[in-house]
C-alpha cells in the first residue's frame, strides 16, 4: 500500500491499489445473508500495477472485485486485472490508428445475453468469465466501431440493450442497439456539435435522452490524462430521440450543468419526459473536474464541500418545446441506482450516495413523495455504489431487495460488503461480508444472479 506524502492522492488511502490478485474462501458474516441470494456481486475501478502512477484516478488499469454468495454463506472472495491492450502494454494509436482494445474497462461491470462486460466509455467491452478471467476484447462480430458507454440500459421490456460511444473526432456521438440475444443491429450517428464527454444516458418506454454537455475536449489539456474541461460557450442541451426513428433527435436547451450519472427518465400521463439525475452546476463542475484531476484544494472530490451535485429533475415537453427544472433535494449526492425493471419507467424509489461533510451515508427517495431516509455511516469511512439487488418474491414490492455496496475504511485499512434492506433503509445491515484485503474506492459494479 503506498502511504507516501508525495504521492499521488489516488494511490494513497482508501484509493490505494492492491499490488496483486487473491483468492479466499469462506468469508466472515455479521448478520445473516438472505439466503435467497446467490450470484456473484462484482465491483469494477482503477488499480494501477505495482510502481505505475497513470498520471490521472480515471486511467488506471480496471481491476474486478468479486464476493460470490449462496445459500447464506459468502463463498469467495477473488480480485482480477482485466487483460486489455492498455494492461499488456500496448500503444493506443497503432499504424496511424485509434486501437480501441487499447483501454482501461475500469468503469463499470455487467452482464448482458449470458455474458460478462468490464466496460470503460473509450474502448471496446472486455468479456469476463464468471470466475472473472479474462476473455478479450468484443466488438459484436466486428460491427461496433466506437467505445461503448460505460452505463448502456437494458429495456426492460424488449430485453435490447442500448448504449453509445463517443469520440474525439466525428462521429462524436453514435447510438448503438444491442438484441436482446447479444446482436448488434443499430448504430447511427447522433450529430452534436463538438466533442464533449458524455458519460451517461438515459431511456423512457419509447425514446433515448442524450446529454451535450459543455465538458469538451480541449487539446491543451491532453498532457495532464484527461483532456475535457469546461467550456462556458459551449451551453447544455438534453436529446429526445424516438427508439424507432434512430437519429430522430430534437434538442432541449437547459441551463449550464455537468450531468456525470442519470437516476431515471419516464414517460407521464401528458406525454412529457422526466428525467432525474445529480446536477453539477458551472462552478461546482469545475470544482469537481479539478479534483479528480488532483487540481482542488485538497486533490480529493468532495473533501472540502465543492464539486459534490445536488438531485435535480427536468420535465421536457415534446409537444410545446418547454423546459422545467427543479432541485429535489439540498444534499450532495452522486451514483443513483433503482430497481433495473424500472428502467425508463415511473420508479418511485431512487437510491445514492450521499457526502454530508465529514459523514457518508446511503439515500433512499421517495420521488413520489418526496420523502428521504438515510443510512449513515460515519466520518471514517468511504461508501461506494449502492447496487440494487432484487427479491425473488412473486408480486413483490419496488423496494423488496436488498443494497450491496462496498465500505472502505477512509484510511485505507479494510473494507466490508455492506448489505441493508432496501425497503428499511435506516435500519442495522442484515448482514456485512468482512473483505480479506482493503478493496480501493472504485466506480460501478452490478448483482449478476446464478
Amino acid at each position: 500500500m503506498t502511504n507516501s506524502s508525495t504521492a499521488s492522492y489516488y494511490l494513497t488511502g482508501h484509493m490505494a491499489p492492491v499490488p496483486d490478485e487473491i483468492d479466499v474462501a469462506g468469508l466472515e458474516v455479521t448478520g445473516a445473508l438472505p439466503p435467497e441470494l446467490s450470484g456473484r456481486y462484482l465491483r469494477n475501478g482503477p488499480n494501477p500495477k505495482p510502481g505505475e502512477d497513470p498520471g490521472h484516478w480515471f486511467m488506471g488499469h480496471g481491476m474486478i472485485h468479486g464476493i460470490r454468495i449462496h445459500d447464506g454463506r459468502a463463498e469467495w472472495y477473488r480480485n482480477r486485472w482485466v487483460r486489455t491492450g492498455q494492461f499488456e502494454g500496448r500503444e493506443r494509436f497503432a499504424d496511424g490508428r485509434f486501437d480501441l482494445t487499447v483501454g482501461s474497462a475500469n468503469t463499470h461491470v455487467m452482464s448482458h445475453a449470458g455474458r460478462i462486460y468490464a466496460l470503460v466509455e473509450s474502448s471496446l467491452p472486455y468479456e469476463l468469465t464468471p470466475e472473472l478471467e479474462t476473455v478479450g476484447p468484443c466488438d459484436f462480430g466486428g460491427k461496433l466501431t466506437t467505445g461503448m458507454t460505460a452505463h448502456p440500459k437494458e429495456h426492460p421490456a424488449t430485453g435490447d440493450l442500448h448504449f453509445f460511444g463517443y469520440g474525439f473526432l466525428p462521429p462524436y456521438l453514435t447510438y448503438h442497439r444491442l438484441s436482446a440475444a447479444g446482436r448488434l443491429e443499430v448504430s447511427v450517428e447522433i450529430p452534436v456539435r463538438g466533442a464533449t464527454m458524455n458519460h451517461d444516458f438515459a431511456i423512457t418506454e419509447h425514446h433515448a435522452l442524450f446529454l451535450d454537455q459543455p465538458m469538451t475536449f480541449q487539446m491543451e489539456l491532453l498532457a495532464t490524462g484527461m483532456p475535457f474541461g469546461w467550456d462556458d460557450s459551449y451551453g447544455t442541451r438534453i436529446g429526445v430521440m424516438p427508439l424507432d426513428r434512430p437519429g430522430e433527435v430534437t434538442w432541449f436547451d437547459v441551463a449550464p450543468c455537468y450531468v456525470f450519472h442519470v437516476g431515471n427518465a419516464h414517460e407521464d400521463a401528458a406525454g412529457r419526459i422526466v428525467l432525474e439525475a445529480p446536477r453539477h452546476g458551472p462552478a461546482d463542475a469545475i470544482a469537481m473536474w479539478g479534483a479528480v484531476a488532483g487540481r482542488g484544494a485538497t486533490g480529493r472530490p468532495g473533501d472540502d464541500g465543492t464539486g459534490l451535485s445536488q438531485l435535480h429533475r427536468w420535465t421536457l415537453d415534446p409537444a410545446t418545446g418547454a423546459v422545467t427544472e427543479e432541485r429535489v433535494d439540498d444534499r450532495g449526492v452522486e451514483f443513483p441506482t433503482l430497481d433495473d425493471r424500472l428502467t425508463g419507467r415511473r420508479n418511485r424509489h431512487l437510491y445514492t450516495r450521499a457526502d454530508a461533510g465529514d459523514d457518508v451515508a446511503v439515500v433512499k427517495y421517495d420521488t413520489v413523495t418526496g420523502a428521504s431516509t438515510e443510512h449513515v455511516l460515519g466520518p471514517d469511512v468511504v461508501l461506494g455504489e449502492a447496487e440494487f439487488v432484487p427479491s425473488t418474491a412473486p408480486d413483490r414490492a419496488e423496494d423488496d431487495g436488498w443494497l450491496m455496496a462496498i465500505v472502505s475504511r477512509r484510511d485505507g485499512s479494510a473494507s466490508r460488503l455492506l448489505v441493508l434492506d432496501a425497503s428499511d433503509v435506516a435500519a442495522a445491515p442484515v448482514a456485512t461480508v468482512r473483505l480479506p484485503r482493503p478493496v480501493p474506492t472504485g466506480f460501478h459494479g452490478s448483482w449478476i444472479p446464478d
